[in-house]
């Protein structure tokens, strides 16, 4: 407990008959302590966020054996400086585009509409995205990639970040992004 603690050495003053009292102190080690224990117990006691992992091995549904379906893929190439070009279809038919970040879920929910329409929303015949990162881009844009899968409910992806095909290379070059 804390003691209150007072000099009894008191001091009297010239021509006065009252003696000098120092000023009372508390001494606060016991507090300290207990301060101390509550902080290590409520360390220990609490817990800490857990992490998150994210599911990346997906089982392939009614997906034939390569070539996949061009009517159905959507081909998603990362770039540097957080920018992507995208293409549907086979890449010597297609007209590929370069978007940012912010467009990427339009560009997702866009196609996954036009790909339900034409082959008259059979559910399947979903839309197929092949994610193809390069040696630009960073692991924050991978990891936001695979989040917009999850959030347009996209059924079957794939990460292909070993064959990037000379025409593609040639597209990210032209529009900066390699």
């Amino acid at each position: 407990m804390a003691t209150l603690s007072i000099p009894q050495n008191g001091k009297a003053l010239k021509g006065k008959n009252r003696t000098l009292r120092a000023v009372p102190a508390v001494d606060l080690t016991a507090m300290v302590d207990l301060a101390f224990l509550l902080i290590t117990f409520f360390m220990l006691t609490t817990s800490l966020s857990k992490s998150q992992a994210m599911d990346i091995a997906k089982p392939v549904i009614d997906i034939p054996d390569q070539p996949y379906p061009a009517s159905r893929t959507l081909t998603v190439l990362l770039g540097k400086n957080n920018s992507i070009v995208w293409y549907k279809g086979e890449m010597e038919k297609a007209t590929p585009q370069r978007v940012n970040f912010k467009m990427i879920t339009s560009v997702l929910a866009q196609n996954k509409k036009e790909i339900a329409s034409l082959h008259g929303n059979d559910p399947g015949k979903f839309m197929i995205v092949i994610i193809k990162p390069t040696e630009g881009s960073s692991y924050k844009n991978f990891v936001d990639v695979l989040d917009e899968m999850s959030v347009n409910d996209v059924k079957s992806y794939l990460i292909d970040d070993d064959s990037l095909q000379s025409r593609e290379r040639g597209y990210m070059e032209k529009f900066g992004a390699l």
